[in-house]
C-alpha cells in the first residue's frame, strides 16, 4: 500500500474532562488547539477541538474520537476550512505511533476535495506539548 502524506496537526492539549468508573468504561474528553503543516495545507485548529477517549478499566480497549476544524491556506495560495472527524484505536502493537485512525475530512477547498471521498488514515506521535497527528491518503 503506498502512501502520501498530507500534512501534519500539531496538536497542543488543553482542559480535560473525566469520568471515572472503577466497573466498566471511564470516559476522558480533551480539549485542543495547533496548527497544521504540509503539502498541501498549513492552518490553524480552531477552538472547539475536542478528542473523547473511552478507556476499559483493564486497559485492553482504548478508543479516541476526535473532531476538530482547521482554517488556513491550500497549496494553491486558496483560502479554506477542513472539518475532520478522527475515529480509532490506541494500539500497543504499533512501533513508534501511539494510535492510528480513519479520518474523515469535509472541506470548501477545491484544490482539496479529494478529502471529501479519498480514502484516509492518520498516525498519531508523543510530543512535548501534545501530539503530532500524521495524516495520510492512500494511492492505488
Amino acid at each position: 500500500m503506498r502512501l502520501d502524506e498530507l500534512f501534519t496537526v500539531h496538536v497542543n492539549i488543553g482542559k480535560s474532562i473525566e469520568l471515572h468508573n472503577s466497573v466498566d468504561e471511564s470516559v476522558v474528553m480533551i480539549t485542543f488547539t495547533g496548527n497544521v503543516t504540509g503539502k498541501y495545507f498549513d492552518g490553524l485548529v480552531l477552538d472547539g477541538g475536542v478528542d473523547t477517549q473511552i478507556i476499559r478499566e483493564q486497559g485492553n480497549y482504548h478508543t479516541l474520537s476526535a473532531r476538530y476544524m482547521l482554517q488556513g491556506t491550500d497549496y494553491t495560495g486558496h483560502t479554506c476550512q477542513i472539518y475532520i472527524e478522527n475515529n480509532g484505536n490506541m494500539d500497543n502493537t504499533l512501533k513508534t505511533a501511539l494510535f492510528r485512525t480513519a479520518p474523515k475530512m469535509v472541506t470548501n477547498s477545491k484544490a482539496l476535495s479529494f478529502l471529501n471521498s479519498d480514502t484516509l488514515v492518520s498516525e498519531g506521535y508523543p510530543t512535548a506539548t501534545g501530539v503530532d497527528i500524521k495524516i495520510y491518503r492512500k494511492l492505488l
